[in-house]
């Protein structure tokens, strides 16, 4: 399969990494892969909450961490299958309640996801291994760019992360989470 050309990462006004996303079978399984390759460091539990926030470009996400801190997370990514290109800023907020009840008010909810992360560093790579309530088992690799590093360079790093990990083309997946909860809950009702 020929990669697919991704845009310049020179002169982004925001920090940027490439993105994959994928179904698993097993959380044990593929933490376990991951921890076994090479300068593995973690694995480090973080239990996340996102709302996520009905806006006209990208993404907008307020996400709760179980210790009660909270950021806004806003980013710009193609719904498309395998390694992709995200751009994104993170803002700390002191006031998530309130934060939350005025992008509600002003922009509307879209959804929230929930979930149990177990994240993996390998290199300049987050490896997200994820329980997502309502979904079930799934990972993302994060392949953090410097200003050096080009989209190519970190499809690249992603496309051998995921073969070292087992992960096949065939189980990857396009959208965020939110969006396949949304799918799921559409297919749900078509169902009855």
């Amino acid at each position: 399969m020929r990669p697919k050309t991704l845009p310049s990462a020179a002169k982004s006004p925001m920090p940027q990494n490439i993105e994959i996303k994928a179904r698993i079978e097993s959380v044990d399984e593929l933490l376990a892969r991951a921890l076994a390759l090479p300068g593995a460091q973690g694995p480090t539990l973080i239990e996340q909450d996102d709302s996520f926030y009905a806006v006209p470009h990208g993404r907008l996400k307020l996400r709760r961490f179980a210790d009660g801190s909270a950021e806004l997370i806003a980013y710009q990514r193609a719904d498309a299958q395998g390694p992709k290109l995200s751009q994104y800023r993170r803002v700390p907020v002191p006031d998530a309640a309130a934060l939350h009840a005025a992008l509600v008010a002003s922009c509307g909810e879209r959804g929230r996801v929930v979930k149990r992360r177990q994240l993996v560093l390998v290199g300049t790579t987050r490896i997200h291994i994820d329980e997502v309530q309502g979904l079930g088992p799934y990972m993302e690799l994060e392949v953090v760019l410097g200003p050096q590093d080009t989209p190519a360079q970190g499809q690249a790093t992603a496309q051998a992360l995921m073969a070292a990990l087992g992960i096949a083309p065939a189980a990857w997946c396009s959208g965020a989470y939110v969006d396949l909860l949304a799918s799921q809950a559409t297919q749900g009702r078509h169902a009855t």
